[in-house]
């Protein structure tokens, strides 16, 4: 007995959030579409986590109308591009790259640049240290000032 309890505790279970068995559809392909699709989809509660992994009421309800497009017979694209047209790209855990996306990711790159290039003109417009004096104007430099 103690073995068979060990073992079942030493594989990893994945938990969903589906609180109520009622939620789920009772065609287990149509369920394990339904999980695919709401495992890419961000719950706009806890916002690092997907709406099958959330328990907020919000995630429960976008379960809901997942599986709802899903009993419907709505492919897997359909459903997101609805999320999508209904709560912009932020909904989807992965969103897709796009100009807006490249500038996101690479404006901090682009700074470190832009301050690198600003600290090497700095630099080069500093004022070089003059040479010393040369003997002859140190001699006349002298004169100057004793004359005082």
């Amino acid at each position: 007995m103690a073995v068979l309890v060990a073992a079942s505790l030493s594989f990893p279970v994945v938990a969903l959030a589906v609180d109520d068995p009622a939620e789920m559809l009772p065609n287990p392909q149509q369920e394990s579409r339904a999980e695919a699709i709401g495992s890419q989809l961000r719950c706009l509660v806890c916002q690092n986590e997907s709406i099958e992994d959330s328990s907020a009421g919000l995630a429960r309800d976008l379960r809901r109308v997942v599986r709802e497009h899903v009993a419907k017979g709505e492919t897997n694209q359909q459903v997101i591009d609805w999320m999508v047209a209904r709560y912009g790209n932020f909904i989807r855990l992965s969103p897709p790259i796009t100009f807006a996306t490249l500038l996101l990711w690479g404006m901090p790159v682009l700074a470190l640049l832009v301050g690198i290039v600003a600290a090497i003109v700095a630099f080069r417009r500093r004022s070089p240290t003059p040479a010393p004096l040369s003997e002859a104007e140190q001699a006349r430099l002298k004169e100057l000032t004793d004359e005082r």
